[in-house]
């Protein structure tokens, strides 16, 4: 028997058993609750659900976390980008320093980032007075949950990226550079249609996280309705106000941008099914 078979060559009670486990597993924490989501947001039908999100502080939120994401979400797809180029094609002190403060935010609670912000750039820190004199509002404002959403989601695309160019080497680049092509030219020619695949995850994690993110923007915020309030925040508003049905309402917004998040991962898997292979 081919040492690939033996894995799978177990009894069939054993097979059996560990495909309900891993359905009833998914059932249970993924399926269920978004069943109860959709079920929550509907159940004082479809008046109450279509008033909730046509609130004009639902769709201040709603528009907000779209803003927010769309200047995030760029930033650390330029940022991964330079950040994976520079660690994986050159040698240079302090390497291992930036490949662990990429993973910072992974290790600091969104909490304590938001809090470092409000120290940083809040009413009483060091840099308040020139803020204040040059009329620039960050905390408690649309920079501030800006900056807090970069911190978090920066290491998504970075981490997609650096095992992969790391496998791929350099030989395509230096071969470009050899044939006379400059730096943007290897970049873009060489370089980018090795990594897109890559690039294309770093960026769906990334957006993903950046729109139901809530830990660090709930901090830096100030929780001001129809300004400051993305999603989650107006999500949790409406929770504490038992004003249910709209709570609901309003998740299932990032419950469907998930769920469009995983259908376009898998349309992309099903049709270029030879490149996502290569990519893992």
């Amino acid at each position: 028997m081919k040492k690939a078979s033996i894995a799978t060559a177990e009894h069939p009670f054993i097979r059996i058993l560990l495909i309900v486990l891993a359905v009833t597993f998914v059932g249970i924490f993924v399926m269920l609750p978004l069943a109860v989501v959709f079920a929550e947001a509907l159940s004082k039908g479809l008046g109450t659900y279509s008033h909730a999100l046509m609130d004009e502080n639902a769709r201040s939120a709603i528009k907000l976390t779209l803003l927010v994401a769309v200047i995030a979400v760029p930033c650390n797809m330029i940022f991964g980008l330079a950040a994976s180029w520079a660690i994986t094609k050159f040698d240079f002190v302090g390497k291992r320093i930036l490949i662990t403060f990429i993973d910072l935010p992974f290790s600091v609670s969104p909490v304590i980032s938001g809090l470092i912000y409000v120290l940083l750039f809040g009413t009483h820190s060091l840099l308040s007075g020139w803020l204040e004199r040059n009329d620039i509002q960050i905390i408690f404002a649309v920079p501030g949950l800006v900056i807090a959403t970069i911190f978090v989601t920066f290491p998504f695309v970075a981490r997609e990226l650096i095992p992969l160019m790391e496998e791929q080497g350099t030989e395509a680049e230096e071969a470009a550079v050899m044939l006379g092509a400059n730096g943007w030219q290897t970049f873009w020619y060489v370089t980018l249609p090795n990594i897109k695949w890559g690039l294309f995850y770093g960026v769906l994690l990334c957006n993903a996280r950046a729109m139901g993110e809530f830990g660090a923007v709930s901090v830096v915020s100030g929780h001001i309705s129809g300004l400051t309030n993305t999603i989650p925040l107006h999500v949790e508003i409406l929770y504490n106000e038992y004003n249910f049905a709209a709570a609901f309402a309003v998740a299932s917004i990032l419950t469907l941008l998930a769920l469009f998040t995983l259908l376009l991962k898998s349309i992309i898997e099903y049709y270029f099914p030879h490149e996502i292979k290569a990519l893992h």
